[in-house]
């Protein structure tokens, strides 16, 4: 029985809640908070910090906007903090409608609205950027949410993420919000040790339920059934564990089809062509008959009346098919994924509208939308379209109609009107901003979009579409992860929109249903930290504390904080493979002789072949840069291999350039082509001469046709293989391998050695090659023990060293053991960049002195730019200061790069021109198609790049040599669609 005592102490408990500021906060929304929400809430109200983790689209906001009204009823200041401008801009107008313009402020570097505001909404660098600092905009502050925390395992933007929750005041309250991750424990263990006392609030269940599907052939399956056959949710409200992968998926993808059928032919259910769907008038949460899904009641049939699961032999419509010769239904396992538009059209007909599609490349996005665009698709009324030209001409009438073209609006505004878009990083953000606005509004029907949408935009979709299960990581074509799966597919069926969401994977050859189940039903997704020390980060934490304070700053990251708990494992593993060679070194003999001498003579055989078949490539490096700057116009040339292959004819050399010559040729098809000494593995071979048309006249189509077809008759008789003609002509630097006299007496001891003579020898090699390999597994994980005890402090540690010896810091003190920045390091304190010391030095060495505003921007571009492709030499600026800049840096870069790997530090990348003479012609006043004519860089990565551009510029104006040209070169810069973008 509950004591008088407890039953005060409850109704005590109840009358605080009825009176706290969290139920007050409540009251203006018209449903009852989750209760992860409300544990969020009362954590803040108890002055705790709090780390919330649920799914996308569960609500975690509604913690940062209590944070937001806490902080103005106690009269404090608040930040509200998001990785990326575009979410800044979304919750800045969500607060402004809230509290009223007059107490909201926002922040973005390029952008600044009411600073002084008690509620501010900025970017993660803004925040820390005020922190080093020591901005008064800080004093008052009592909270700071930050909104899509998670991003701190960005390998670029992330440490940013670190720096601001370690620099924090102890006293502010932190309020991270956080995509569900799988480790929230270990990262709020991480946050009570940083900040204090700090509340993990972690909610896994989605608020909508969520569906999963295959299209496999023209057919819409789920992909999750029960023992009955009957549909079964993955996740949220009704999810169940006893489901199974749907047979019928493993049934249909089995069967093989003829040729002819899966190439060509009619599509079995008229989709090809066809104007208009059956779907596009159904309302947002509405089955395939119309009835919303949640009003259903209890039958199972009635709450999933769309995708249904059909029984062996039945068809979508409940007629029979015949599954025998022919296979069963078209596009299996043998055919070809069914097309774009065809998709479309099946999730319209299904009621699965409107629809994220993602596909993980731009130029794939782009051609979903020409394809449906030839396809004739349409998914609008003509009221809708109504709708959305008002929006179309509203939005873009700013865009002059000399820009049109370069944009491609015609194509844009036609496909928008048709109810679907592209949505990527390559488009103008103006663009974007319609896309997603038309999509919010249930205006565009589709989006093809690049994984850049799943960050927290608010696009609600019904529905999310995977075209593939693999996508390219940067350096390889990768399985997605159960991480990137669920972040994905997080976006289907939002909250308040939807009565449920629908996930839907595109079936292709070889379809692996069990593979996508298990990626469908793991919802894991750690975060680790991608901190580490800088050397802008190094200068400002030696300006505010000590060496000793610095260093053990750094040593409360995340990172080290996860370093340091995954030393326990590796030690374990360390002792088993101890053992392991001890076991292996035992088995290790031979009666004839030391068996580990001649292994080692091995070793030093092959370590010495390296090095004279690297010296040997080297030599080849060099003799192709000597051939390409003597290659001159005309001249007919076989390729060895690399990049390009074949026979070409030269029609430029341009032996000025960055990187080397760069050789202009036109191929045996017609095709212009630059080539880099970098480009081939070994010199190409001239073989014989060609009477070429003016420069001029290679501008046209027909004329370089013509050349290719003077040139394939001038090679008639020629090896098929250029390769062959280049090894009979020039071949590769002659092998000294035979006449090296090391190698020969390693191979001569090798061969005297006692255990040469053993029979079992191959037998011995085996045991000793098991042994190297354990041992070397060993050594491996010695050194990630040994360098992940106090890593970060170590690397902090070499970098001061560097930065003393390039004069950022001095000794300082009566023993002289403290570091304190220089003139020099105080400059590097205000320069936030990724080759944050390359630009240092460029200054320091008055490298960009002297130059113009447009040729400030052109030199600026460089030193923030990095090249997405190396298959094109930058284009050279007709102004010869430029020019002497650029070199300039480069040599200073390369130099910078000698003293990094003394050093043992990371090497900064050089300066990249690619774009250069794009910013250049800009900066100059030319339009954005003239600035981009003979360029195919996307007008979205030349605003993104602008406003980086912008940014370093702005960080220049201290500068006392440069402060004037680069408030010039920011006034160039930022103009026409450009300043429409950055103060939007």
């Amino acid at each position: 029985m509950t004591s008088p005592s407890e039953k005060y102490a409850a109704w005590a408990e109840e009358k605080r809640r009825e009176n706290s500021e969290l139920t007050a906060f409540t009251a203006r929304y018209d449903f009852a908070l989750d209760d992860f929400q409300l544990a969020g809430g009362r954590a803040l109200e108890d002055g705790r910090s709090v780390l919330v983790a649920a799914p996308t689209g569960a609500g975690k906001t509604v913690v940062g906007e209590f944070a937001v009204h806490l902080a103005l009823a106690q009269g404090r200041k608040v930040f509200y903090t998001a990785p990326i401008k575009a979410l800044s801009n979304q919750k800045f107008g969500e607060l402004a409608d809230w509290l009223g313009a007059e107490r909201v402020g926002l922040l973005t570097g390029d952008t600044s609205i009411r600073p002084t505001a008690e509620v501010v909404v900025m970017t993660t660098e803004v925040l820390r950027n005020m922190l080093y600092a020591d901005s008064d905009l800080l004093d008052g502050l009592g909270f700071v949410v930050m909104d899509e925390v998670h991003y701190l395992a960005d390998r670029l933007r992330g440490p940013v993420w670190e720096e601001v929750i370690i620099h924090l005041d102890r006293s502010v309250q932190l309020v991270a919000l956080s995509a569900t991750v799988s480790n929230a424990e270990e990262f709020g263990a991480w946050l009570q040790e940083v900040r204090g006392e700090t509340s993990i609030v972690v909610s896994e269940t989605r608020p909508v339920p969520l569906w999963q599907h295959v299209i496999v052939g023209e057919e819409l399956l789920d992909l999750f059934v029960d023992a009955d056959g009957e549909a079964v949710v993955s996740h949220g409200p009704g999810a169940r564990s006893d489901r199974q992968v749907n047979p019928e998926i493993e049934r249909i993808t089995s069967f093989s089809l003829p040729v002819d059928e899966r190439s060509g032919g009619q599509r079995g259910r008229g989709y090809r062509g066809r104007k208009g769907t059956r779907g596009r008038h159904r309302p947002r949460g509405a089955g395939r008959h119309g009835s919303p899904r949640g009003e259903r009641g209890g039958d199972r049939r009635g709450e999933h009346e769309g995708p249904r699961h059909h029984g062996p032999g039945s068809g979508r419509d409940g007629s029979r098919h015949d599954g025998g010769r022919h296979g069963g239904s078209r596009g299996g396992a043998g055919g070809r994924p069914l097309r774009r538009p065809d998709v479309v059209e099946l999730l319209d007909d299904a009621a699965l509208l409107p629809a994220i599609m993602f596909i993980f490349s731009r130029a794939g996005c782009e051609g979903a939308v020409q394809q449906c665009a030839r396809a004739r698709l349409r998914l609008t009324d003509d009221h809708e379209r109504g709708e959305i030209r008002a929006v179309l001409d509203e939005r873009l009438a700013e865009i002059g109609v000399e820009d049109e073209e370069v944009l491609g609006l015609h194509a844009f505004r036609r496909a928008v009107l048709d109810g679907y878009a592209a949505h990527h990083a390559g488009m103008l953000p103006l663009l974007k901003t319609v896309v997603e606005e038309l999509f919010a509004r249930g205006l565009l029907k589709v989006v093809f979009a690049t994984e850049t949408l799943a960050l927290g935009i608010n696009m609600p979709a019904r529905s999310v579409v995977l075209e593939k299960l693999v996508k390219f990581n940067g350096v390889e074509h990768a399985d997605l992860t159960p991480g990137e799966y669920t972040q994905l597919t997080g976006r289907a069926g939002r909250r308040g929109i939807d009565t449920e969401g629908h996930a839907v994977i595109v079936g292709g050859p070889r379809f692996d249903a069990p593979a996508a189940a298990s990626l469908a039903s793991r919802r894991t997704y750690p975060l680790r930290s991608a901190f580490r020390p800088t050397p802008n980060m190094a200068v400002n934490l030696l300006d505010r504390f000590d060496h000793s304070r610095a260093r053990e700053t750094l040593e409360t990251s995340f990172a080290q904080f996860q370093a340091d708990r995954s030393v326990v494992g590796l030690a374990r593993r360390a002792r088993e493979l101890e053992d392991t060679v001890e076991d292996y070194r035992a088995a290790v003999t031979c009666e004839r002789g030391d068996l580990l001498e001649y292994a080692e003579v091995q070793e030093a055989i092959s370590a010495r072949e390296k090095e004279l078949s690297q010296a040997r490539a080297a030599a080849d490096r060099d003799r192709t840069r000597s051939v390409f700057g003597d290659l001159r116009r005309g001249e007919i040339i076989a390729l060895p291999g690399g990049k390009r292959r074949g026979y070409a004819v030269v029609l430029d050399v341009d032996r000025h350039v960055l990187g080397g010559p760069q050789v202009d040729l036109l191929d045996t098809e017609g095709r212009r082509r630059s080539l880099r000494p970098g480009d081939v593995p070994s010199p190409p071979a001239v073989i014989d001469t060609l009477r070429l048309p003016r420069p001029e006249a290679l501008g046209s189509g027909k004329v370089r046709k013509d050349t290719a077809s003077a040139l394939r008759q001038r090679l008639a008789g020629q090896d098929d293989d250029a390769r062959r003609e280049v090894r009979r002509r020039a071949g590769r630097t002659p092998s000294t391998a035979a006449q090296d006299p090391r190698l020969q007496e390693l191979r001569t001891h090798l061969a005297e050695h006692p255990c040469a003579a053993c029979p079992d020898l191959e037998s011995h090699l085996r045991w000793v090659g098991r042994w190297r390999k354990s041992r070397g597994e060993l050594e491996g994980v010695q050194r990630r023990i040994s360098g992940r005890t106090s890593s970060l402090a170590r690397r902090f540690d070499c970098l001061t060293d560097l930065l003393l010896e390039l004069g950022y810091l001095e000794h300082a003190g009566e023993d002289g053991e403290e570091l304190v920045p220089t003139t020099s390091g105080m400059r590097l304190r205000r320069l936030f960049s990724d080759r944050d010391l390359l630009i240092a030095e460029c200054l320091e060495h008055g490298a960009w002195d002297g130059l113009d505003a447009p040729g400030l921007a052109a030199v600026v571009s460089a030193a923030v730019h990095e090249t997405r492709r190396d298959d094109r030499a930058p284009e050279l600026i007709p102004d010869p200061a430029v020019g002497a800049a650029l070199e300039a840096s480069s040599r200073i870069a390369a130099e910078l790069q000698s003293a990094e790997a003394r050093h043992g530090i990371d090497p900064t990348l050089p300066p990249d021109p690619a774009i250069a003479a794009i910013v250049h012609r800009w900066a100059r006043g030319a339009h954005l198609a003239a600035a981009l004519e003979g360029n195919d860089l996307p007008p979205g990565d030349f605003v993104r790049h602008c406003r980086q551009v912008i940014d370093l510029l702005d960080q220049l104006t201290a500068d006392e040599r440069l402060g004037r040209t680069a408030r010039a070169a920011i006034d160039g810069v930022r103009r026409g669609l450009v300043a429409q973008e950055i103060g939007r």
